[in-house]
């Protein structure tokens, strides 16, 4: 199994597209933290990204693209010494879908934004770094620039199947993305997602996520990594920040949340099929990782 397959296939993808932005002179247009991940992409010229919070600013090309994976607000500028102006009152006047800053249309930018339902985000992006730059000479852009033109056409068309195509280009995008930081950038990310590059912790992960009710032990994954049990259990803290079977209890709760949120099967039969021998065990589990037992999540805002 290739766990970030799994943790993919838990995420529902909510997707929208804001107005274009058209810009020339000088200006600067500031944001506030979006509500889910943001993704922008420079049309023609360039322009700065400033985002609170992260060091040096990024100076952006025609082709460029970047993504904002935290609720942080954010400046695009033609210099970083201008003065911001706020982007509602832009984007609320924007004529025919496009919100116009400073004077000219040298620059042009398209962006939206999407956001996941369920648990599994924090689990993919939390370890990433809060900005992912892609920059014009690379594939992934070429795919993120396909893939927002392609969103684009879904939604403003609305033919049939419409939400679902653009919520599997939203997911298509981020995967390109992710690949290309963990094969530029390994040591920035930290977590599960890092344990994905390494030798030895991705066995004991593709093994969890192959059987994840089984009752493994530190001991039968070191095997699977092919390590001894000293070696593997202190790599595997050291790269994804925790124990294997803790990771694995987490896993598990994960699963169980997105059966629980999606309904139909009872509580007893989840806490067998993600391992446990009793459902109380399982609520325990549940309610010490989600803080809300399994019946309250399911009925809750959570869900």
């Amino acid at each position: 199994m290739d766990p970030l397959e799994d943790v993919l296939s838990l995420l529902e993808a909510n997707v929208h597209l804001s107005s274009a932005m058209s810009a020339g002179g000088r200006w600067a247009v500031r944001f506030p933290p979006p509500a889910g991940v943001k993704f922008n992409t420079v049309s023609r010229g360039r322009c700065w990204l400033r985002v609170d919070g992260v060091g040096d600013s990024i100076h952006l090309g025609a082709g460029d693209c970047f993504l904002l994976t935290r609720p942080l607000a954010f400046t695009l500028a033609s210099d970083l010494d201008v003065p911001t102006e706020p982007a509602h009152p832009l984007f609320a006047a924007a004529v025919e879908g496009v919100a116009r800053a400073g004077e000219g249309n040298e620059v042009f930018l398209v962006g939206g934004a999407f956001s996941f339902t369920g648990r599994a985000r924090a689990l993919l992006l939390d370890n990433v770094p809060p900005v992912l730059h892609v920059s014009a000479a690379t594939p992934e852009a070429a795919t993120v620039r396909w893939a927002v033109a392609e969103i684009d056409a879904e939604l403003r068309g609305q033919p049939m199947a419409a939400s679902l195509v653009a919520e599997h280009l939203a997911v298509v995008m981020l995967i390109r993305i992710l690949r290309l930081h963990l094969a530029r950038d390994p040591g920035r990310t930290s977590g599960w997602l890092a344990g994905l590059t390494d030798p030895t912790v991705a066995a004991a992960l593709r093994a969890m996520h192959a059987r994840p009710a089984h009752p493994w032990t530190v001991a039968e994954l070191a095997r699977a990594a092919a390590v001894s049990r000293s070696t593997f259990a202190a790599r595997f803290k050291d790269v994804v920040g925790k124990g294997p079977l803790e990771y694995l209890t987490e896993w598990r709760i994960e699963l169980a949340a997105d059966r629980i949120r999606r309904g139909g099967d009872t509580v007893a039969t989840i806490a067998r099929a993600v391992g446990y021998g009793s459902e109380s065990a399982f609520s325990v589990a549940f309610k010490r990782t989600t803080g809300l037992s399994p019946r309250a999540y399911r009925n809750g805002p959570a869900a």
